[in-house]
């Protein structure tokens, strides 16, 4: 078995749709990166590939490689997931956290939570995400960005 763990931020900003776990929410900012900069599941990818010892986001998709400018993260997950059964492991679980001061993300979870599980091609049971806020402390309380982190559990998968 093994254990990883991602983190990722990303700062708000006008003009930019905002896109967690590949659902897009109505909000007057979003944020911005050089993907569509859904921290959600870059703290995903992070905690599957730190898991592997593969490096992280930025080995694999350079935020200098034009190819990647405004993707979306779940096309990113794809070539992930795709790595994780090249390696021979498979999902025990993900739970992650987004850390956001507002908006409310409660309504819009179970959609996230069904888009990395179709993605990953695993059951939605094994999928948690949760959000929370810091109490206006921090960046993230002050409205200033949204922050996610996730860990995973991968199993060997070899038959």
């Amino acid at each position: 078995m093994r254990i990883g763990l991602g983190y990722d931020v990303h700062k708000l900003a006008y003009n930019r749709p905002l896109i967690l776990g590949g659902v897009t929410i109505p909000f007057d900012r979003g944020l911005v990166g050089h993907s569509d900069a859904d921290v959600l599941v870059h703290a995903i990818m992070d905690s599957l590939l730190g898991a592997l010892a593969l490096g992280d986001i930025g080995k694999h998709f350079p935020d200098n490689d034009i190819k990647y400018k405004n993707i979306s993260s779940l096309k990113l997950l794809s070539y992930v997931s795709d790595l994780i059964k090249n390696e021979g492991y498979a999902i025990g679980n993900i739970d992650s956290t987004i850390i956001a001061e507002e908006p409310k993300l409660f309504p819009y979870i179970p959609d996230m939570r069904l888009n990395i599980a179709k993605i990953l091609d695993v059951s939605k049971s094994i999928i948690s995400v949760k959000a929370t806020t810091e109490e206006g402390l921090g960046f993230t309380g002050k409205k200033e960005g949204i922050a996610a982190q996730s860990i995973c559990l991968l199993y060997n998968n070899a038959k």
